[in-house]
């Protein structure tokens, strides 16, 4: 070329016996002339620029039917291509805008730059094709693989690919990281690696993953549980897993697409369900209830077998049309109206209703209690009435004896008032003030005197009637025990069960008993010293206190006006607790301290019985086991356990005699506490 090598004017074609090839492979060739940087090409090349007649074309009118945004990247190529460093390669894809016919083509050219031995550059040729169906294919291939990249990643669901038998992680979305639970750089990395957990524990799922391999076969579990270090933790959580098959072009797996959702609150869920209908169950059967369904679509009503003995039915449904004929004659226009309102989605759908049926076998007349909830479609239409019923008629028998007899005693008392009006009449005449005050303190005697009877008779029958027979069944169980040769291993299981019932009935009896007697009235002014107090109380529980090995602290306490054998009562039953609740394994510390407080530094919350300028503050502090403060309402009511029976024994009235106590005294108690962390109760009491 130049000096060296004139251009070759010969025809193109005249140079190339590919011709034939070239065309039906739908290329055109080209060569550019790096003296004059005239380009010669072939019909196919003119085409790709939209000409129509120039087989010879200068270089800078060529460039101008070349897209705008690719031009410079096109130039730089050639220019790369005049340089012996490029080695001559040429290959470059960009757009070009048809000169006639004003069509945007996409072009490949690509060919070879020649150079003397001494740099100089002498031919640069090649081949070009228009590639705008595969440029376009392209284009729509990576958006939708940009589009499914962006779908996985947005996800709620964890997605990822696992590549090849060693299971490599691919393209894992935030999801799937989180569940790996190892942090976000996994991917590339084999799942035996980064999860070694999933090989142990016996869980299935590598090996399900390697099965798949080999059959092609989805996978799919519902609420799966899984153990897997999550942050370093190792936890168990259920999923909903999906494992599906990518095959290759021959038809072998050559990854699994994996999907997974955590559903642990949803199974827990269903099982808390479970165990609610399974209380509720049982809750039922307790009370004697029955249940039913009346389907309002088929009118059919089913029931369970609570129900079907009451109504002394022979079938497991009653049909629409015999509903109501069990029901007495007078009460049926009254249900009747009751379902049709519930049927209505603005009353709510409850249905309450009390009524008298006619068993089926034998007529007995029953009342009973139904109680329902209507189902209604997204439609507000009703579906399905479902309810429960109990028989009540022992309930009302009772309450209209219990009426009739008000009545009767509202009548006496009514004439009783009358004549003793009548009897009055002149004396409160003389002295209205006196008579009033006098008939308050009658009526308040009167009270007393009651409330003290009825204690008796409790105290009577509770150390008497009660104990005599429960004692007799200890004796009688001792009996049965001594001849044991005749006793099977249930029979004295049974035996020792219901001594122990005994015994712990015998213990709710006294501790109701010194319950009782709090409310009599008792001297309360005597100068009582605390801490002698706590000394008989401590000889008292000297045994467990030896074998809890608990340490006990008693600070100066003070003297305070009271009643010593209710004071003994009051902190021998904070001290049992302290020492009963303990925590296993802890050794039982127990502190007691006291400090004396104006009435106007008392806490908001504590409200004494009597009034004071001052109060003293003693305070049973132990390390056990503690309690939530949200259930401080209820542990100084009678009967309120916060542990069960089998954890710490006891009869739940404890803390209700120390209340009691410290109402006798004018004062108040209170308690905090957290669990695990021990408990304070405090008491307040007058200086």
């Amino acid at each position: 070329m130049g000096d060296n090598k004139p251009f070759d004017n010969r025809p193109l074609y005249g140079r190339l016996d590919l011709n034939f090839a070239l065309k039906s492979a739908g290329l055109g060739v080209w060569e550019l002339d790096p003296v004059t940087n005239v380009i010669l090409w072939d019909d196919r090349c003119q085409q790709l620029f939209g000409l129509s007649n120039d087989n010879q074309l200068p270089l800078e009118q060529a460039i101008q039917h070349i897209h705008p945004e690719d031009l410079t990247r096109v130039t730089q190529a050639i220019e790369w291509a005049y340089n012996p460093a490029s080695g001559g390669a040429y290959d470059v894809t960009y757009r070009t805008l048809g000169a006639d016919d004003g069509l945007l083509r996409w072009v490949r050219f690509w060919g070879q730059s020649y150079f003397t031995p001494e740099g100089e550059l002498y031919r640069f040729s090649g081949v070009a094709q228009e590639v705008t169906q595969q440029v376009m294919d392209q284009q729509r291939i990576e958006a939708s693989e940009t589009k499914l990249r962006g779908l996985i990643a947005a996800a709620p669901i964890a997605i990822g690919l696992l590549v090849g038998r060693d299971l490599v992680i691919e393209n894992p979305n935030q999801p799937y990281i989180e569940i790996v639970g190892k942090g976000p750089h996994i991917e590339g990395l084999a799942l035996r690696q980064v999860m070694p957990e999933m090989l142990e524990y016996g869980q299935p799922f590598v090996q399900i993953l390697d099965d798949i391999f080999t059959t092609g076969t989805p996978f799919i579990a519902q609420a799966t549980p899984a153990k897997i270090v999550q942050d370093g933790v190792l936890t168990e959580k259920y999923y909903n897993i999906y494992y599906s098959p990518i095959f290759n072009e021959s038809g072998e797996v050559y990854a699994i697409s994996t999907m997974g959702v955590e559903v642990s609150e949803e199974v827990k869920a269903q099982q808390q369900l479970q165990e609610a209908e399974t209380v509720l169950r049982g809750a039922i059967e307790v009370a004697d209830m029955g249940t039913w369904t009346l389907n309002m679509e088929t009118g059919l009503t089913t029931y369970s077998n609570r129900l079907r003995e009451l109504f002394e039915f022979t079938q497991d449904y009653i049909e629409q049309e015999r509903l109501y004929n069990p029901i007495l004659e007078s009460d049926r226009a009254r249900l009747v109206d009751a379902v049709a309102k519930a049927s209505n989605p603005e009353s709510g759908g409850l249905l309450d209703e009390e009524y008298t049926v006619i068993t089926q076998q034998t007529g007995r007349h029953r009342i009973v209690r139904a109680q329902a909830k209507m189902f209604f479609d997204p439609q507000g239409r009703p579906t399905k009435l479902v309810g429960s019923m109990r028989d009540v008629t022992e309930q009302r028998q009772t309450q209209l004896a219990l009426e009739q007899l008000v009545k009767e005693q509202t009548e006496e008392l009514a004439a009783a008032n009358e004549e003793l009006a009548a009897n009055n009449e002149e004396l409160e005449s003389n002295n209205e003030e006196y008579a009033a005050i006098n008939e308050e303190l009658e009526e308040s005697n009167r009270l007393l005197a009651r409330s003290n009877e009825n204690l008796q008779k409790f105290a009577y029958v509770a150390s008497h009637d009660l104990q005599e027979p429960l004692s007799k069944i200890q004796q009688f169980g001792d009996l049965l025990k001594s001849s044991q040769a005749l006793l099977s291993g249930d029979d004295i299981s049974y035996i020792d069960r219901m001594q122990s019932a005994s015994r712990r009935m015998a213990t709710l009896i006294r501790d109701l008993l010194d319950y009782s007697r709090l409310s009599t009235q008792q001297a309360i002014d005597t100068l009582v010293p605390l801490n002698g107090v706590i000394t008989q109380v401590l000889s008292t529980l000297e045994l467990v206190t030896a074998e809890t090995q608990a340490e006990i602290i008693i600070d100066p306490l003070p003297i305070v006006e009271g009643n010593e054998i209710q004071l003994i009562q009051l902190f021998q039953n904070l001290l049992g607790n302290a020492l009963k609740f303990r925590r296993p394994s802890v050794t039982p510390v127990i502190h007691i301290n006291a400090q004396q407080l104006n009435g106007s530094e008392l806490p908001a919350t504590i409200k004494p019985v009597r009034s004071a300028q001052s109060y003293h503050r003693i305070d049973v502090v132990d390390n056990g086991v503690g309690f939530d403060e949200k259930y401080l309402d209820r542990i100084f009511q009678v009967f309120q356990r916060l542990y069960g029976k089998n954890e710490f024994a006891g009869t739940g009235i404890g803390l209700a005699i120390c209340e009691k106590v410290v109402t006798n005294h004018g004062g108040a108690i209170t308690a905090s506490s957290q669990p695990g962390q021990g408990a304070t109760f405090s008491i307040y009491l007058p200086a």
